[in-house]
């Protein structure tokens, strides 16, 4: 008798396992966020390895923002019509390639090459952690406290990249760094096909004339800004890239109003509040990138810090920041956004208006700990509501298009801040030492007054605050 051959058993899904899928998400973005900042107090030792001349040293930074920056928007809608599981367990493999490609880097050259592939991952991954949190928790105040955590994780992030980049740079080498991060993707890539289920797709076509116009825009804007920051304002090439960048960013609108299945959707920004989540993700880390990137400079080269006893400077601050953001899922769907958002917004502009009066003699207990810890309360209470406000009401179908944006104005408002600041410090430095000014006096003259733009910046956060509905 000829016997039957029954079919294969198909795959069993994943395990619905709200925890562990959260768990597994919010690591990656933390993986990710810590890169921003990571690298940051490793870089002095960076330049006397691989030879980076002082220009070109800060590529090691703005080379993987560029690309994450860039590419977020592609990033977000691929996820929605390809797979976002997919895209997310993509991302993270070739960012978890591209950090061991750089940790064993023996040139400039080749961990340039390693930082712009980690963009690329970083780029294919981010939209898709927020989307997945969306897909994955399905009742209303289950998304609200994942979304409020992964906020706070999120934001906590750039302050412990700091401390982790002092303690592997002091304990190890800058390369550990990157080496970190090889583990925690390796983990992510092992347990994300067993705890996290693939969303439905959403059969479309890809809207390319939008995904090259919106890539290249923010590609341009990131650059012209990044090289205002080394070159001044008055340079041609910043100013050529900046132009273009903005033709190209309104060419991408025009086409969006056109396209049947557009890239980023426009009805997105039809909600008021959802609107005024986005434009508070694009002033606020303005505002906030020069406390992390001028008070480690401060730390170390006007008080004298080790790399770690930098880091762990910033440890109160991450502290309050996510103790904060832990806090709000009591209290955001009893109170909504608007009074938190406004008390958080009062905060970053007191904190940041107390850095102003920093002088070379200030101590970390009497001119540091007081501002930094009324900035981890304002960032908190000021960032934690902004991801539930702009993705709990989001159609599934745009989950990833919507935190695509999110993430651009993010990695946009950040850079474009942070080359503003700069841009002001240098000017400060200047006339400063024209008066004959000291070494100390003329860096900390820059760093006061580029706090003091991060004032104005975060005032404009308190402006967009006072426009959310209160629930």
């Amino acid at each position: 008798m000829s016997q039957q051959t029954l079919p294969a058993p198909a795959a069993a899904p994943p395990a619905v396992r709200p925890g562990p899928a959260l768990a597994i998400i919010v690591t990656c973005q933390l993986m990710l966020m810590l890169d921003a900042t990571v690298m940051n107090v490793a870089l002095p030792r960076i330049r006397a390895d691989l030879g980076f001349t002082p220009a070109g040293l800060s590529w090691v930074i703005n080379a993987y923002t560029l690309v994450f920056g860039g590419l977020l928007l592609l990033g977000g809608r691929a996820g929605d019509l390809f797979g976002r599981r997919r895209l997310f367990l993509g991302g993270v493999a070739l960012f978890t390639a591209a950090s061991l490609l750089g940790g064993l880097a023996d040139s400039a050259t080749l961990l340039l090459v390693a930082r712009i592939l980690q963009g690329l991952g970083a780029a294919a991954a981010g939209p898709s952690t927020i989307a997945l949190i969306t897909s994955t928790f399905t009742e209303p105040r289950e998304r609200v406290r994942a979304l409020a955590v992964f906020s706070g994780v999120a934001s906590a992030g750039f302050a412990i990249g700091l401390i982790v980049g002092g303690l592997l740079t002091e304990w190890f080498t800058w390369r550990a760094v990157l080496f970190i991060n090889i583990p925690f993707g390796l983990a992510i890539l092992a347990l994300a096909p067993r705890f996290i289920r693939e969303p439905a797709r959403h059969p479309a076509r890809l809207d390319l004339p939008g995904a090259l116009t919106a890539t290249a825009g923010i590609a341009a804007l990131v650059y012209g800004f990044i090289r205002a920051a080394e070159a001044g304002w008055a340079d041609r090439v910043a100013l050529v890239a900046l132009v273009a960048g903005a033709v190209l960013v309104a060419g991408f609108v025009v086409i969006e109003v056109r396209t049947r299945q557009p890239l980023m959707p426009l009805h997105l920004f039809a909600d008021r509040n959802r609107v005024a989540g986005y434009l508070n993700f694009f002033f606020g880390p303005m505002a906030m990138m020069s406390a992390f990137f001028f008070l480690t400079q401060f730390l170390q080269e006007v008080s004298g810090y080790s790399s770690l006893r930098t880091g762990f400077a910033f440890l109160p601050m991450a502290v309050v920041l996510f103790t904060a953001s832990r806090l709000m899922p009591r209290w955001l769907p009893a109170y909504g956004p608007k009074p938190f958002a406004i008390a958080g917004t009062v905060l970053m502009v007191a904190g940041l208006a107390w850095l102003t009066q920093l002088s070379p003699s200030s101590g970390y207990l009497t001119g540091l700990l007081g501002p930094m810890v009324v900035l981890g309360v304002g960032g908190g209470l000021a960032f934690a509501p902004l991801n539930v406000v702009i993705m709990s009401t989001v159609r599934p179908a745009d989950a990833g298009a919507a935190g695509g944006v999110l993430q651009t104005m993010q990695q946009v408002g950040a850079t474009v801040g942070l080359a503003v600041l700069v841009t002001v410090a240098g000017s400060a430095s200047r006339a400063t030492a024209a008066a004959g000014g000291g070494a100390e006096a003329v860096l900390v003259d820059g760093m006061t007054a580029a706090f003091t733009m991060s004032a104005v910046f975060a005032v404009l956060t308190v402006v967009v605050a006072l426009t959310f509905r209160r629930r």
